[in-house]
């Protein structure tokens, strides 16, 4: 598990490649890969034990409960029901990420859940907003860090 962290660097140096071979072209890891790279840095650095991928609102359990993991290299990601631990990350193309929420889904659920329902389901949250929600949240409902990042 020590590899993770140069390997998700080296898949990030790869993109860039890619990009400077193809101007234009964006060679954004998303979707699935990039849920996944949420998960595993769950995981590896959280010590979350992951469920089997696509369980609705839970992606794995860690010692404060279930826990749904959200990650995104843009600026909001998508909820479609209260988690009740969220924990979302902001990936860099270095591979480095940022710890954006880790509290109770509820404070988020309860802000998302004031717009009308959207057509695909899927209540969008803004990072500023999850960085603001942040300041609220107390030591005792975080998922506690197992080891830490660079």
């Amino acid at each position: 598990m020590k590899t993770f962290p140069k390997i998700l660097n080296r898949l990030y140096r790869v993109v860039s490649e890619l990009e400077i071979l193809f101007p234009g072209r964006p060679f954004t890891p998303d979707g699935h890969m990039l849920g996944s790279i949420g998960e595993s840095l769950a995981q590896h650095y959280y010590g979350v034990n992951l469920y089997r991928p696509s369980k609705k609102g839970e992606d794995g359990q860690a010692a404060c409960g279930p826990v749904e993991v959200k990650i995104t290299q843009r600026e909001s990601v998508a909820l479609r029901c209260k988690p009740k631990t969220l924990l979302v990350f902001k990936l860099f193309k270095s591979g480095a990420f940022e710890e954006v929420y880790n509290g109770q889904g509820s404070r988020v659920w309860a802000t998302v859940n004031k717009k009308k329902t959207p057509s695909n389901g899927q209540y969008q949250i803004r990072l500023n907003t999850l960085r603001r929600l942040m300041k609220d949240v107390s030591e005792h409902e975080k998922v506690k860090m197992i080891r830490p990042h660079p």
